[in-house]
């Protein structure tokens, strides 16, 4: 029997045990997270808990696929700095240029894995729960928006955001009289 290899990246954020107490004592789940993406924009996450490690990690996985959603990333990188919040995990994402790798968390770096992030420098502050903090990334990588989309909010051509940063990169390049 061959198997052919899942076009989707999974990684799995967090493995644990957790338990319910009952009358006759407690009752033992494992407990999956993971994060699944196709590398060049799609990111979900998906949690789920099973008696035993397998059906709870491929139940997570199809939850996370099910949950998948975009995000834009161009050249390899976030378009503009966010900030994503769940409960108590705050992360900042800040965009990065080529060759500065994914500098991040264990959590956060499979989430920008995943979504096909290459370089991008974050910062987590409050509760570094891998779920939380996944779950943030999430919420920020959703709250990005397009050229396209800042353009329609404001009533203004795309090009006029285009040639602002023509305009910096080219006085950039310049020289300055001494």
């Amino acid at each position: 029997m061959v198997f052919e290899s899942s076009p989707f990246i999974e990684k799995l954020i967090e493995l644990k045990r957790v338990s319910k107490v009952v009358k006759g004592g407690k009752r033992l789940k494992l407990y999956a997270c993971v994060v699944v993406g196709d590398g060049t924009g799609n990111v979900g996450i998906g949690h789920s808990k099973s008696s035993e490690v397998a059906p709870a990690i491929r139940k997570a996985t199809e939850s996370a696929k099910k949950k998948m959603m975009k995000v834009d990333v161009t050249e390899g990188t976030i378009l503009h700095p966010v900030t994503g919040k769940f409960c108590a995990s705050i992360v900042i994402l800040k965009p990065a240029l080529t060759g500065t790798g994914i500098i991040a968390s264990s959590a956060v770096r499979a989430v920008c894995e995943a979504a096909g992030i290459r370089n991008i420098l974050t910062k987590s502050l409050g509760s570094n729960n891998p779920t939380n903090l996944a779950r943030a990334t999430i919420n920020g990588l959703k709250s990005i928006r397009s050229v396209a989309e800042v353009a329609e909010m404001r009533n203004k051509p795309i090009e006029y955001f285009m040639r602002k940063k023509h305009e910096k990169a080219t006085s950039d390049t310049e020289e300055k009289p001494d």
